[in-house]
């Protein structure tokens, strides 16, 4: 079957067990060859093919919802509703997008980019299709390290308690992005193992049919002898007790299990959780034996060889915050590090090898890190949460109640600060300075290169009244020297970079660049604008700004972050908190929208935060006279 030609998955209900076979490898290829030009989530996504296929076989989608938590799995599912010629603008500006997306297609009934969520929003649509007395079935796909998430859990706990009817399939992988870690894990490793519990459990149930007259004390005593016998043969058997019927383990490569198992669900009253295993980046050698999570999600590589194509360049942000938390950590013994399920990404796996005590996988738990991070701080520990931007979000209430509030010494290391590009909307790190800023003991830092976040790093570990976040871009850096010698920043004192009469810019963090080249093409206009690296929201340079409004120089903030709430926000409210009134100040930041996927260049050109933008600006704030100059 041509993939381009596949529109609709009515197409595949009556297709046979070889045709199947044969259109999984199909999809397998297609992706393989796909993502190797555009990156993606491959690893994922070749592993769920076959449950894929069964799931559009034998259910009808979009009357049936299909609800992927995290989303890094929806590509099979996109093919299968008719969206393979897209993929060629996988994840790029303007074309299709690497999670389910409702405007996308009708068969993608939620969206999501952060982990946990299907179960809660399967319990809301199963509500709902009964409260209206509506006929179809709910069902959702969940990952193991997805449902090491605290929103997941309460989840169950509800379903469990509601008996609504709903089918939950537990794609167990062994693997988030990185190995999964906890106690759930172990739990489901107990399971894998434990094949023999459905097929006694069946032979039992057909030797009670067989008994005549089959009730009363008889019937009492055999229950309890099929409950013996699932704590004989399957230890913790934690689903059931939560009121799921359990169905499993189910080999997610095997139609025929697959099927056989999906149609006693779809059957079955109440809440069914069928735990399938699958072999992540099946069918493609190179994601097959990673362990490390690299074929998790990745740019182009080389389909023959499974060469990652990397680009020779400057370390990257990550990169220089990991290996500077490692020379501070060999003369500081007081740090430590957290991750939530992300050692990789926040390159935390570098500083685990050196100090393997020393650094935390908590899992897919950013709430519960928070608060850990709290309570080691309690203790005189120095403990950095390194954390994307995107993923801090969910830890927001713990921040306030837990670290704040009593003023704990806690390092958060902000990665993916500022647009991230092809993740889209969901992982754009753009709103922490708002969601942070407004918090009373909070310092917000971001530095202008990879240098000066050394010293940051270095600077945060040694603040010890109260907690701080140093914020840093996705990406490498820019090449630039770095000191050898680790440095403390005076928090709250900006640095100027160059003076001006004409006018000023205050950029923070990523945003000097920008600046800089609006800056050259006014001085080509003759007007000199001053550029100060204003690397702390929170507190502001109060000297400073003082500073420049005596001067009545016009103002422009620049920030690669939410403008409500944000740095430009910050000195507007400082400026009427002392009574300044007639000043020009104008701010340029990421509007009131959420930004979606496509290179970062073409999403700032989108929302206007260009050098000629913020050249054009600045024309509209300075005085006539000054043009007319010019």
């Amino acid at each position: 079957m041509n993939l381009i030609d596949l529109k609709d998955p009515k197409m595949i209900k009556d297709l046979n067990k070889q045709e199947l076979e044969e259109l999984a490898k199909d999809i397998r290829h297609f992706l393989i060859e796909k993502l190797s030009v555009t990156g993606g989530h491959l690893g994922p996504n070749l592993g769920v093919v076959e449950l894929t296929l069964v799931l559009h076989q034998l259910f009808d989608s979009p009357k049936d919802k299909f609800i992927w938590d995290v989303g890094h799995q929806a590509y099979v599912h996109k093919i299968l509703t008719g969206r393979a010629d897209q993929f060629d603008k996988l994840r790029q500006y303007k074309g299709l997008c690497g999670f389910p997306k409702r405007n996308e297609s009708e068969h993608d009934v939620w969206e999501t980019g952060h982990s946990s969520t299907s179960l809660s929003a399967a319990m809301g649509m199963a509500t709902a299709r009964d409260i209206k007395g509506e006929d179809n079935s709910v069902i959702a796909i969940i990952g193991d390290g997805a449902l090491t998430g605290g929103m997941a859990l309460e989840a169950l706990n509800h379903i469990g308690h509601e008996q609504k009817d709903l089918i939950v399939i537990l794609n167990d992988n062994e693997m988030s992005i990185a190995p999964n870690v906890g106690a759930l894990h172990n739990v489901l490793g107990r399971l894998r193992t434990a094949g023999k519990y459905k097929k006694a459990k069946e032979e039992l149930e057909m030797l009670i049919k067989k008994i005549p007259a089959f009730g009363g004390k008889l019937a009492s005593t055999a229950e309890r002898v099929k409950d013996s016998l699932k704590y004989l043969l399957v230890s913790g058997i934690f689903f059931e007790e939560m009121g799921f019927t359990y169905l499993g383990p189910v080999d997610g490569h095997d139609l025929n299990d697959l099927q056989e198992n999906m149609k006693y669900a779809k059957k079955t009253s109440g809440p069914v959780l069928i735990h399938v295993l699958t072999k992540k980046g099946k069918g493609y050698e190179p994601a097959e034996k990673d362990e490390l999570g690299t074929w998790h999600g990745l740019g182009p590589y080389k389909m023959e060889s499974g060469e990652v194509v990397k680009k020779p360049g400057p370390p990257s942000y990550s990169g220089v915050f990991a290996e500077t938390l490692k020379k501070i950590a060999r003369e500081d013994e007081r740090v430590v590090a957290i991750t939530a399920a992300m050692p990789g990404g926040t390159k935390l796996d570098v500083f685990a090898q050196e100090f393997p005590n020393r650094m935390f996988d908590v899992g897919i738990a950013e709430q519960h890190a928070t608060t850990m991070a709290g309570g080691l701080a309690t203790q005189g520990l120095k403990p950095v949460f390194a954390v994307y931007s995107t993923f801090l979000q969910r830890g927001y209430d713990q921040i306030v109640h837990d670290i704040c509030r009593q003023n704990l010494n806690v390092l958060f290391a902000i990665d993916r600060a500022g647009l991230v590009g092809a993740d889209g909307e969901t992982h754009q790190g753009v709103y922490d300075i708002a969601y942070l800023r407004h918090l009373p003991n909070m310092k917000i830092l971001m530095p202008k290169d990879e240098n000066e976040l050394q010293h940051m790093i270095y600077t945060a570990i040694q603040y010890d009244d109260g907690p701080i976040a140093v914020r840093y871009p996705r990406g490498n850096g820019y090449g630039i020297k770095m000191d050898q010698q680790l440095k403390a920043v005076e928090i709250g004192k900006w640095e100027v970079i160059t003076e001006g009469n004409d006018a000023c810019i205050l950029s923070f963090g990523t945003m000097l660049p920008v600046a800089e080249e609006a800056i050259e093409h006014l001085k080509t206009l003759g007007i000199n604008v001053g550029l100060i690296n204003a690397n702390s929201a929170k507190p502001l340079d109060e000297k400073l700004l003082l500073e420049l409004a005596k001067a009545n120089i016009p103002m422009l903030t620049l920030e690669e972050a939410a403008l409500q709430g944000g740095f430009g926000s910050a000195v507007l409210e400082f400026f009427n908190e002392e009574g300044y009134q007639d000043l020009t100040i104008k701010r340029m930041g990421i509007p009131d929208k959420f930004v979606e996927h496509g290179s970062v260049n073409q999403l700032l050109e989108e929302i206007d935060l260009t050098a000629n933008q913020v050249s054009e600006r600045i024309l509209t704030m300075i005085p006539r006279q000054q043009q007319q100059r010019a």
